[in-house]
Order: C-alpha cells, then structure tokens, then sequence
C-alpha cells in the first residue's frame, strides 16, 4: 500500500506558484496542487516581515517527496523555501487516481 502525502509550500506570489504548481505537474511529482493566497509574519535578517504569499498544497505519494525537495529548491525564488509534508490517508478511489496521475 502507498503512503500519500501533501506537501505545503509558501511562494512570494501567484504566478511563482502557478509556475511552480505546473513544473511538479509535468514532471510527474504531483497529481493536483491547489493554491491559497495568504499573508506571513516572520523575522529575517533581524527584521520583522509581513508579505503576502500564496501557498501551494502539492497532493502526491511519499515516495516523490525527496525528489520534490531537491526540485523546489532548484526551481524556487527563496534562498530557503518552506517545503512541509504532511502524511494523509486519502479514499481509495481518490488514491487509485492520484497513482493513475503519478504513473504516466
């Protein structure tokens, strides 16, 4: 049995995610991703930072997530972008199609 995974990542923007979102698509790493605007709070360099993000929540299997990893980072606007993954337990129907998406 597979173990399925979503995986969250914060982009600067819409259109860095849209992009983003379609790359993992081609590349077989993801079967659907939904985007969320949003707005983040956080210090860095010392300095405390409100932005406007949009979130990209990546539905795929466990077994990509190394390889999405390696991918976002190569392919990401941020010198450390959030890659979280988050372990679900879709419906069987639902995971026999994310497998379908996944094995093209």
């Amino acid at each position: 049995m597979q173990n399925y995974i979503f995986v969250y990542i914060t982009n600067p923007d819409e259109q860095t995610a849209v992009n983003l979102a379609k790359k993992l698509l081609d590349a077989k790493l993801s079967a659907c991703a939904n985007l969320y605007p949003s707005s983040s709070l956080y210090f860095w360099k010392g300095k405390l930072t409100e932005e406007p993000e949009t979130n990209l929540l990546v539905k795929t299997r466990a077994d990509k997530y190394d390889e999405i990893v390696k991918f976002v980072k190569k392919n990401h606007p941020y010198s450390i972008p959030c890659i979280t993954k988050f372990d679900v337990a879709p419906n069987s129907e639902y995971a026999a199609w994310l497998d379908e998406q996944l094995n093209h």
